[in-house]
C-alpha cells in the first residue's frame, strides 16, 4: 500500500475518478477532433483548390487559343480584342499560385473571371460552356 500523507483521503481517488476520467476523455476526444480537422480540412483544400486550377486552366488555354487566332490579323477589330486577349493572359500569369494563403486571392479570382467576361463579349462568344464541355450541361466553375 502506498504511503498516504496526513492530507490525502483513502477514499479521494475514487470519489474523484468521474472527474478524472472525464478530464482524460476530453483530451483524448480534443486530440482526435484535431487529427480528423486536419485531414478534412487538407482535403477540402485540395477539392476546392483543383477547382480553382481547372477554371484557370480553362481560362488560360481559352486566352492563348484566341490569340494564336487573332495575332496575324491586320483588321483593327482583331488588333483591340487581341490586346484584350492579352490582358487576360497577363493577369493569368500574374496569378498566385504559389501562395494558397495569400490574402486576396479571391479579389484576383473576381478580377480573372471579369476579363474572362470582358474578353468573350468582345470576341461574341457566350461564357456558357456547358455544352461543350463533353456532352455535360454542367460546369463546375
Amino acid at each position: 500500500m502506498a504511503y498516504l500523507s496526513n492530507n490525502d483521503d483513502l477514499f479521494d481517488s475514487i470519489i474523484m475518478a468521474d472527474n478524472r476520467f472525464h478530464i482524460e476523455a476530453y483530451q483524448e476526444g480534443f486530440e482526435e477532433g484535431i487529427r480528423q480537422g486536419t485531414i478534412e480540412g487538407k482535403n477540402h483544400g485540395r477539392l476546392h483548390g483543383a477547382k480553382l486550377s481547372a477554371e484557370v486552366s480553362f481560362y488560360y488555354g481559352f486566352a492563348v487559343a484566341w490569340k494564336c487566332l487573332l495575332q496575324n490579323s491586320s483588321d483593327i477589330k482583331a488588333r483591340k480584342r487581341l490586346k484584350a486577349v492579352e490582358s487576360l493572359v497577363g493577369v493569368i500569369q500574374n496569378y498566385p499560385y504559389e501562395d494558397p494563403q495569400y490574402e486576396k486571392l479571391q479579389d484576383v479570382m473576381a478580377t480573372v473571371r471579369a476579363k474572362f467576361r470582358q474578353v468573350c463579349s468582345l470576341l461574341n462568344v457566350s461564357t456558357d460552356f456547358r455544352e461543350y464541355v463533353n456532352g455535360s450541361t454542367e460546369m463546375s466553375f
